[in-house]
C-alpha cells in the first residue's frame, strides 16, 4: 500500500499521508511525500491538500525508528534530511499548498502545516504546535522562525520555550491555524478555499505569492536548520532521557 494516497478533484490534488496508526515520519514516509508534491505539480496539479488521519494529522517525527539507531549519526542524518526535503517541497512548491488537520499536529506534523500557505485544523480538543522542549529536543532556529511568521516573535517565544501545544480555539486566536471547521468537512474546506483562490488571474496570484513566500524557503535553508548540529544534540544524554521517557509514557 502507497504511504500517500492520492486523490484528484480536477486541478486539486489530496495528498493523504497513509502510515497507520499516527502517520509518524520516518524516512519512506518522507521521501513518499516529497516525490508526491513533485509528480502532482508535474501532473497538472495548481493546488495541494495535504491531509492525515482522523484524529492524527501526524504525530511528527518516528522517534521509535531514530532512537532504534543508536548512536549512527550517518544514518540520523539522512533520515532528519529527509524530513527536511519534504518540509521544503512542501514551502518551495510552485503551486498553493493547504494543511487540512483533521486532528493533533505535534512536532514535525506542526512543522509540515507550517510550511503550507494555509491550515485548517479540526474544531475540538485537538493540539498543534512544537512540542520540541517537552521531549528534550531544540527546534533549529528555521524552525523557530516559521512559527514566528505565523504567530509573532514574542509569542513564539513563549510557545517554543514551554514547548507548548495551544488546542484548536487558541490555535486559531493567536494564528497558528486560519480557520476551524468541524472534523468530517476539513478537506472539504481545504478544496474549497483553494477553489476560491484559483478563480485569481493565475500569473499575479503565482508570482505574487512566490514573492511573499520566499521567507518561508529561507527558514529552511541548510544555514538555518544547521543539521550537523541538530543531530550532535540529538545524542546529549538529558535528550535521549527525555525521549525515552516520551516512549515508556506512550506504551502505557
Amino acid at each position: 500500500m502507497s504511504l500517500i494516497e492520492t486523490t484528484q478533484y480536477g486541478h486539486v490534488h489530496e495528498l493523504r499521508l497513509a502510515r497507520a496508526p499516527v502517520n509518524a515520519l520516518n524516512p519512506e514516509l518522507c521521501n513518499a511525500l516529497t516525490h508526491a508534491v513533485h509528480h502532482a505539480v508535474n501532473n497538472g496539479a495548481h493546488g495541494i491538500v495535504l491531509a492525515g488521519g482522523p484524529k492524527v494529522f501526524s504525530a511528527g517525527l518516528d522517534v521509535p525508528y531514530l532512537l532504534s539507531l543508536g548512536d549512527d549519526q550517518d544514518a540520523l542524518l539522512q533520515a532528519w534530511k529527509a524530513f527536511f526535503n519534504a518540509a521544503r517541497a512542501l514551502a518551495a512548491c510552485p503551486v498553493p499548498v493547504v494543511a487540512a488537520m483533521a486532528g493533533h499536529a505535534p512536532a514535525g506534523g506542526c512543522v509540515l502545516a507550517l510550511c503550507c500557505d494555509y491550515r485548517i485544523l479540526a474544531d475540538g480538543p485537538y493540539r498543534i504546535g512544537l512540542n520540541e522542549t517537552q521531549v528534550g529536543l531544540v527546534a533549529p532556529e528555521g524552525i523557530q522562525a516559521l512559527l514566528a511568521r505565523a504567530v509573532g516573535a514574542h509569542r513564539a517565544e513563549r510557545l517554543l520555550v514551554a514547548g507548548a501545544m495551544p488546542e484548536a480555539a487558541e490555535a486559531l486566536h493567536i494564528g497558528l491555524v486560519d480557520e476551524l471547521t468541524d472534523i468530517d468537512d476539513v478537506a472539504v474546506r481545504a478544496r474549497a478555499w483553494l477553489e476560491d483562490l484559483l478563480k485569481l488571474p493565475t500569473m499575479p496570484m503565482r508570482e505574487t505569492r512566490r514573492i511573499a513566500r520566499a521567507a518561508v524557503i529561507d527558514c529552511l535553508s541548510d544555514a538555518r536548520i544547521d543539521l550537523d548540529r541538530f543531530v550532535a544534540t540529538w545524542m546529549e544524554p538529558d535528550t535521549q532521557t527525555a525521549l525515552r521517557a516520551m516512549l515508556a509514557r506512550i506504551g502505557k
